[in-house]
């Protein structure tokens, strides 16, 4: 059986290495995390999704994780308790509150993460707690190697769900048929259930979730797929011509909008801004109908959907070595029944970017 690809403890420390630096510049002590993104981020560990932990980082003192029911096979810790999460197989809703009473009051300096954080946790700091949320999320975009492998195992399901899209999709297929079978090609793609699967399987649609509708001839599918593959999310798009043979005016809008993928290998470097990047793709789209484009040019991903860098005017970040980015430009109207996005993932070297995505982006 083919070994899957999880985190690693080294990369596990080395994540820590770098939170304790930062809580260093903070000026606090420890910090407690509770969002079950950052507790995996930090120990290896991910718990099942209807049960909790909690991470508890010291400067002095190490990683503490505290364990839904027995100390875990795998994990980057110094010290393991656990804590009871369900009482004859029924799950506590109370189980933040169980897990943190496995974590002394301390005097030290504590930072949390004010988005995820109750008064549970705040109990656990005797004095005004700082937030460490902007702190983690900054820390998240630089990707370790065992964080890429992951995601370059989320992408191959892609990979798989456009090969099999390319062989299903005919006029008369329900979108939701279409669901379901990527749906299953996904899953066994990956070796075990997936976290997400993506939001747009619409046809004839800038995007949306999938219908009983049944797909016609002459329309475009849109397929933005996000699988995510234990909690770690890629997010790519293709666009399908349901008969297989686009108009001249759908192949027009493709050759402008492949347009935006020389630019982006041409600008993009660590220190480059992610503002003037969409200001300049969006120029090349407004070539081929002003305002046809409405959306953003794309976002980091991880995690979370839709991490930094964000490139969206409506920001102002920098590209940073170790970034992984989505660029999905588009063009929707009527005529192009209705739209076409094709989306890349790429991670910013030292000197540039290298392509992760590599399913052929033909309609």
């Amino acid at each position: 059986m083919q070994e899957l690809p999880q985190l690693s403890i080294e990369s596990c420390r080395v994540r820590q290495q770098r939170l304790c630096q930062s809580l260093a510049d903070l000026k606090a002590d420890r910090a407690i995390l509770v969002a079950p993104e950052n507790v995996q981020w930090l120990t290896g560990f991910r718990p099942h999704p209807l049960m909790r932990a909690v991470a508890v980082l010291d400067v002095d003192d190490g990683c503490m994780l505290i364990a839904p029911g027995e100390e875990p096979p795998r994990h980057a810790a110094d010290e393991i308790r656990v804590f009871d999460a369900q009482w004859r197989c029924t799950l506590r809703q109370d189980q933040l509150n169980a897990a943190l009473q496995r974590v002394e009051k301390s005097n030290k300096t504590t930072a949390l993460e004010f988005s995820s954080c109750g008064e549970h946790v705040g109990q656990n700091a005797a004095f005004d707690p700082i937030d460490l949320d902007s702190t983690l999320w900054h820390l998240r975009r630089k990707k370790e190697p065992d964080e890429l492998g992951i995601m370059l195992h989320a992408i191959d399901c892609t990979d798989a769900m456009y090969q099999k899209a390319r062989e299903i999709i005919r006029p008369g297929i329900t979108e939701l048929e279409v669901f379901c079978q990527l749906q299953s090609v996904a899953v066994q793609t990956a070796g075990e259930p997936l976290t997400a699967l993506g939001n747009d399987y619409q046809s004839n649609s800038p995007g949306g979730p999938p219908r009983t509708r049944p797909v016609g001839a002459g329309e475009l599918m849109i397929l933005d797929l996000g699988p995510a593959y234990r909690g770690y999310h890629a997010d790519n798009c293709r666009t399908f011509a349901v008969n297989g043979r686009p108009t001249e005016e759908q192949l027009r809008a493709r050759d402008v909008i492949m347009t935006v993928f020389d630019l982006v290998k041409a600008f993009v470097r660590p220190g480059q801004s992610c503002q003037e990047l969409f200001v300049q793709a969006k120029a090349l789209l407004d070539e081929y109908e002003p305002d046809a484009f409405f959306h953003h040019l794309g976002h980091g991903v991880g995690l979370y959907p839709h991490e930094a860098p964000h490139l969206n005017p409506s920001w102002d970040d920098r590209f940073a070595e170790g970034d992984v980015f989505t660029v999905e430009p588009g063009l929707y109207n009527a005529s192009l029944r209705a739209g076409i996005r094709i989306e890349e993932n790429y991670v910013v070297t030292s000197n540039g970017v290298r392509q992760l995505t590599k399913t052929s982006t033909q309609l």
